[in-house]
């Protein structure tokens, strides 16, 4: 008998009582950052997100698309503003903004799943009013905070075969159209939908302690200790802010993992020793 195969029927025997334990369970998956614009990476990360929806887990994809944003716009010649590091999104970058997201990049993740034997469906925070926003700051123009989620959308395709796949634009009271940052979508999502995890998918491996070493578990007061040191600073800080705020509105976990790292979201759910930093009250 080849050792490699049973290794692998090794490997699925030890996720039994994982997937017993995320059985009908709803995961909220931000995908982002370097996954986004590698095939190979794409692939598996659709693979991954088939492989849940089969085994009676609810996975909802919430996608950012930064990169392909900035690529457009110079293609345009649309030159941005920035305020402290934020872009300034006016009407004409609100347009190129929902184009390159809820066209361009969502359909490719939807695409990629349907590719591997899934049914997604994409949608926006438009649709069926499912993220209202108010500006999130004066100054940055269209760029919004969802202030009112219904997810009653996504709970429709909740005993379906269907995978929602959600761009982060959202709608406003009166008729505007906000860009919101996908964390923070993520975020107001899985704390509507009560989400069993939210894992946040981005370009390291968690969050570091001082010594530069990955923390595997974290409460909120650790975090907020590390951030007040200094240690947690810079990109990490709006993930992990983002994280409290769905711990603190009902979600159980945040696991803040690697998504370059082959079949990331697996290997979080369905093994011992799961991947990145998991916070939880």
């Amino acid at each position: 008998m080849n050792r490699d195969w049973i290794a692998t029927a090794q490997t699925l025997s030890e996720a039994l009582p994982f997937l017993q334990r995320y059985d009908g369970a709803t995961v909220v998956v931000k995908f982002g950052g370097h996954a986004m614009i590698d095939d190979k990476a794409m692939e598996r990360f659709a693979r991954d997100i088939v492989l849940m929806k089969q085994t009676n887990l609810h996975p909802v994809v919430v996608h950012g698309g930064g990169p392909m944003i900035n690529e457009m716009l110079d293609r345009m010649g649309i030159k941005s503003k920035f305020v402290n590091g934020k872009r300034v999104t006016d009407a004409a970058t609100m347009e190129v903004v929902e184009m390159v997201l809820s066209g361009l990049v969502n359909k490719r993740i939807v695409q990629a799943i349907n590719a591997q034997g899934g049914k997604a469906v994409g949608l926006s925070g438009k649709d069926a009013n499912l993220m209202i926003c108010e500006p999130a700051d004066p100054e940055l123009g269209l760029v919004g905070n969802p202030v009112e989620i219904d997810p009653t959308v996504i709970t429709t395709f909740r005993d379906s075969d269907f995978v929602p796949v959600i761009a982060p634009i959202g709608a406003g009271r009166n008729g505007e159209t906000y860009n919101i940052n996908g964390d923070t979508a993520a975020g107001a999502l899985a704390a509507a939908l009560k989400a069993d995890r939210l894992l946040l998918l981005t370009d390291v491996a968690g969050v570091k302690d001082a010594d530069g070493k990955v923390v595997t578990e974290l409460t909120p007061e650790t975090v907020r200790k590390l951030t007040a040191e200094g240690i947690i600073s810079g990109g990490m800080i709006p993930k992990t802010e983002t994280a409290l705020a769905a711990i603190e509105a009902g979600v159980r976990a945040v696991v803040i993992l690697d998504g370059r790292a082959p079949h990331a979201c697996l290997l979080e759910l369905f093994t011992p020793h799961g991947a990145g930093s998991l916070i939880r009250a």
